[in-house]
């Protein structure tokens, strides 16, 4: 993928709303590569900083990014994204629909 389907995923999440997640394939759907959700999540690995990259979760709900999944969790519920018991989004009441 090209440096500009990167631009492309990080300009669909700097305008995720606070108290809203996305998932990679909703912002692969955005962007127009349907079935790439793998290649959103390669861009998000080199997300800038500045963007709210702890907005963007798995198909499931589950929280990504290894290491850094306590710190997108916590960043999240100060947002009041709500959570199931099992530690996955509520994707039911905070997803942010895809036209």
């Amino acid at each position: 993928m090209s440096g500009g389907f990167f631009e492309a995923v990080y300009a669909v999440v700097a305008r995720i709303p606070e108290g809203s997640v996305m998932t990679y394939g909703d912002i692969a759907r955005r962007i127009g590569y349907p079935g790439r959700a793998r290649y959103v999540g390669y861009a998000m690995r080199a997300c800038p900083d500045e963007l709210p990259w702890q907005r963007v979760v798995r198909a499931d709900g589950s929280i990504a990014g290894g290491g850094f999944a306590p710190v997108r969790r916590a960043l999240l519920e100060r947002e009041g994204i709500p959570f199931l018991p099992d530690g996955r989004v509520d994707l039911g009441k905070c997803r942010l629909r895809t036209e």
